[in-house]
């Protein structure tokens, strides 16, 4: 429903044959080309905001271009950069980037891949990912302490001047090798190109990030890798034969991509590194010891493609263990209720929903009560013009449930802010005139911001946060607030402090309050909130545990200091208004 964006897609394709048999197999040489436009239109869901391509021609000769960027921002950004690539854009190595911000910074050069030049082609070094580091000032102060200075404050360009220092003293260390050897000139060189070791470059770099990332690059002389954090918290697949290595952020895109079935493809582990030399030698490697698997929720609730087979059947359990508390909100009328869903990611999850009621023996009535409109261009216009032109992203379709007589019973993955329920979704469905309205979410209550990779970083933003703090004025509960705040002061990283807010309430209460919230001045109808229960999400998704923004239970340090510091932010804002 809020269309929550997230950081991002990425590809990866490596020829392991020369250029000249996949123009003798396959008609051209754009194969490499060809495959990443696929394998990136394929994860278009994953970034709308700018999208970049990498890559590098081992065949170059001496005095030519051997490494190639594209970049484009916008909607259309993978189209643009595919119309710009004419023949020199031919090589072995190529990779792609889908970009969402989720720190609100916008322009050409924040989109992916990153590139760092040097006249030593090993010392090239090109960057893409699906990240969010947690603890970048740190890693800053690293890099300003060794006598760096970034020209950018941002995790991409410093993770790229991190690494590249580290690819920097390797090749540094394989030149005083060479000499050791008796090598000279051009000899270095081709001995510096045919032995970097990415593992040695990984191992020194990667253990000084804390966060969620799927990270991958590329070099001037030829090596690629992809390295997945050691928490599991962002996916990375991959899949190899005799002409090809390729590495996506979802397993459909390589299914698709490439024709192969679902057990095909594997996924990296945590903390583990796919590895491919500049001879197309390939090996996986563990760089960071496995922190356990805090495997994304979210990527199956809601951002990764429906079209995988596991996801698909996940979705469709969420919906399904929601029947009984469904059931008990309308009171058993089934007869009348009318189930429904908000398009688009919630359908799999209504199909679920509705086949459990059938396995109860219950014929429902099922209509497409929600229509997305195309996306209005509210740009344009400001304050209530604006929220009044957001109000119509979404229509109804009318005379789909008798007026005062049915229930309306509408499932929607996750409820987030509230604000498109509260400007949107509620005033059309008023127009309708349901019995009661019961919205369901088939993913739990988020209370907690993600630092990890998706846009809701501050508590506020939270519909629940706001109940509860709603609830804690309401009853005059201010020891818990004081007391919240100086533990998250003082003890930053000793837990999530931010969890005594809702220790007071139950669910049903912040649900409760939440309606009252989110509720239309000019809107009558009963209103109940149905969530998901954590029991059902795990039983749903049993091999993805990581669901810190529902328990606040954050996999690492950076993600605990993050929370408390968003609630000693929110209280002296607060604090700053009222006085």
């Amino acid at each position: 429903m809020e269309r929550l964006k997230h950081e991002c897609g990425v590809a990866l394709i490596r020829l392991l044959k020369p250029i000249a048999y996949y123009e003798r197999k396959y008609g051209t040489w754009r194969y490499g080309l060809d495959k990443l436009y696929l394998m990136m239109e394929k994860q278009h869901n994953r970034g709308q905001e700018g999208a970049g391509v990498a890559c590098v021609n081992m065949d170059a000769p001496v005095g030519t271009e051997y490494m190639y960027r594209e970049r484009a921002e916008g909607t259309n950004a993978i189209t643009e950069v595919f119309k710009r690539m004419d023949d020199s854009f031919v090589g072995q190595l190529y990779m792609g980037h889908l970009r969402y911000s989720t720190t609100g910074k916008r322009g050409l050069t924040y989109v992916h891949p990153f590139l760092r030049r040097n006249n030593w082609r090993a010392k090239n070094l090109c960057l893409c990912g699906n990240f969010n580091m947690t603890n970048i000032d740190e890693v800053f102060a690293l890099l300003t302490q060794q006598g760096q200075s970034p020209r950018i404050y941002g995790d991409s360009y410093i993770t790229l001047e991190l690494m590249g220092h580290r690819l920097d003293r390797e090749v540094e260390r394989l030149f005083v090798e060479a000499k050791e050897k008796g090598l000279a000139d051009q000899e270095i060189t081709r001995y510096i190109d045919d032995h970097v070791s990415m593992v040695n470059v990984l191992k020194t770099t990667m253990p000084h990030f804390d966060g969620g990332y799927v990270m991958c690059g590329l070099t001037g002389s030829g090596e690629m890798f992809a390295v997945r954090d050691p928490w599991g918290i962002r996916p990375a697949f991959y899949y190899w034969d005799e002409e090809i290595v390729a590495l996506a952020s979802e397993r459909p895109v390589l299914q698709t991509t490439f024709n192969l079935a679902t057990d095909d493809i594997k996924e990296l582990k945590e903390g583990e590194a796919l590895i491919i030399h500049r001879n197309g030698e390939k090996c996986l490697q563990q760089i960071l010891p496995s922190q356990g698997n805090h495997s994304c929720t979210f990527e199956r609730i809601y951002f990764s493609r429906g079209s995988d087979l596991d996801i698909y059947h996940e979705r469709k359990r969420l919906g399904e263990q929601l029947t009984l508390p469904i059931m008990k909100a309308i009171n058993s009328d089934i007869a009348h209720t009318v189930f429904s869903y908000i398009p688009n990611t919630a359908e799999v999850a209504f199909y679920g929903m509705t086949d459990g009621f059938r396995r109860l023996n219950h014929d429902v009535r099922v209509e497409k009560v929600v229509w997305k409109d195309i996306k209005l261009r509210t740009f344009i216009s400001e304050g209530a013009e604006r929220n009044d032109l957001a109000a119509h992203v979404y229509d109804i379709t009318y005379g789909s449930l008798r007026p005062h007589e049915d229930n309306l019973v509408i499932i929607d993955d996750s409820i987030v802010r509230g604000t498109t329920l509260k400007e949107s979704i509620f005033k059309i469905l008023d127009r309708l005139h349901p019995k009661k309205i019961v919205m369901v979410s088939s993913s739990p209550q988020i209370r907690y911001p993600d630092y990890y990779g998706i846009d809701m970083s501050r508590l506020e933003e939270l519909c629940a946060f706001r109940a509860a703090m709603s609830l804690i004025v309401e009853r005059g509960m201010w020891q818990l607030v004081d007391d919240t705040y100086r533990a998250c002061l003082t003890h930053p990283t000793a837990q999530n402090h931010v969890r005594a807010i809702y220790e007071p309430f139950t669910v049903e209460e912040i649900n409760r309050r939440i309606v009252e919230m989110l509720r239309p001045n000019e809107m009558q109808i009963p209103i109940e909130l149905v969530f998901q229960s954590l029991e059902g999400l795990h039983e749903a998704c049993p091999n993805h545990p990581g669901d810190w923004y529902f328990t606040g239970h954050y996999p690492t340090v950076g993600g605990v200091r993050m929370v408390n510091q968003a609630f000693v932010d929110y209280v002296d804002h607060v604090m700053e208004k009222n006085r």
